[in-house]
């Protein structure tokens, strides 16, 4: 088996959103679970949009535990039991999309446990404000059932995503030093604008900070508007020399009341702003809320050398 860190010579695609997909499939995912809710009553759509992802070039793809945390299932109904069983569950589906997608392509490819933010939790649009502070030790107590729900399926890396404080990714990444040191990582926060996190923390020093971990295999932001990945990209760079990850949204903006999206006028195609984001620095893409299968798709044809003027 190759590591992940092997590969990262070059460009390295991952998958999009699992939510959008969902969708797309018929899930409803408009509840406090989100696409969590999905791994009760239809399990089989979350596998199949990770086979989606495979089929049209990801390599690596992103557990559907975002929002899948002890609290939450039992917020909404679940047993203690039950909600262990779903984050192992979700685990469990990408694992066998993966397996099957190398059994038939003999292509090995990877598998991210998602750690979504406390705010996820929340389910109040918090991970795009950072508006709640717990102690180190209540961010390691509400984060540790998942990770090692997680742990003990097996990923080949740990996705910190969507990460709008950086008090908690440094719970988190002390927690995963604890628990299984050896844990490659990537951290990934969301923005406030390109220079700041939503708690205020300037990127460059949160990067800066994240990167002395040495499992931390790279760092980026997802979820913000295309428009703010370059001057991100850059911002990093000047900082660390460790790969950069960007799985933007598609500029849509979320309205966390209605858990719903709307385009602004003039937008543009996630695969016209590669060139520039490339130029800077990016080493990971993908895409994060309202991107699906056919952007990544159009992602990979890219990097094979295929329509450079998408």
């Amino acid at each position: 088996m190759i590591k992940i860190t092997e590969e990262l010579t070059k460009p390295l695609l991952i998958d999009g959103a699992m939510s959008t997909a969902l969708e797309q499939l018929g899930a409803d995912t408009n509840n406090p679970l989100w696409t969590a809710s999905v791994l009760a009553h239809q399990p089989a759509l979350v596998k199949e949009v990770h086979q989606a992802y495979f089929k049209v070039g990801a390599r690596l793809a992103i557990t559907d535990t975002y929002q899948a945390n002890v609290p939450a299932f039992i917020n909404n109904g679940y047993s203690e039991r039950q909600a262990h069983q779903l984050i192992r569950r979700a685990v469990i589906l990408a694992k066998e999309a993966r397996d099957e997608y190398q059994q038939a392509t003999g292509t090995y490819n990877y598998v991210a446990g998602a750690l979504g933010p406390y705010g996820a939790y929340l389910a109040n649009g918090s991970e795009y404000t950072g508006d709640y502070h717990l102690s180190t030790a209540e961010y390691q107590q509400f984060h540790r059932p998942r990770l090692t729900d997680i742990l003990s399926v097996g990923v080949d890396v740990l996705a910190i995503e969507t990460q709008p404080r950086l008090d908690e990714v440094l719970a988190e990444l002390d927690l995963v030093k604890k628990l299984a040191p050896g844990t490659l990582c990537y951290v990934s926060f969301s923005l406030k604008d390109h220079t700041s996190l939503p708690d205020g923390t300037s990127l460059s020093v949160a990067a800066r900070t994240v990167a002395k971990y040495s499992n931390v295999f790279a760092i980026g932001v997802n979820c913000i508007p295309l428009e703010e990945v370059t001057a991100a990209i850059e911002t990093i760079r000047t900082v660390t020399d460790k790969p950069v990850i960007a799985y933007p949204n598609s500029s849509a903006i979320y309205d966390p009341q209605t858990k719903t999206w709307r385009y602004p006028r003039g937008h543009r195609r996630l695969t016209s702003y590669l060139p520039q984001w490339f130029t800077a620095g990016l080493t990971i893409i993908g895409g994060c809320c309202t991107t699906t299968p056919q952007d990544i798709a159009e992602i990979h044809e890219y990097l094979k050398g295929g329509d450079k003027d998408a």
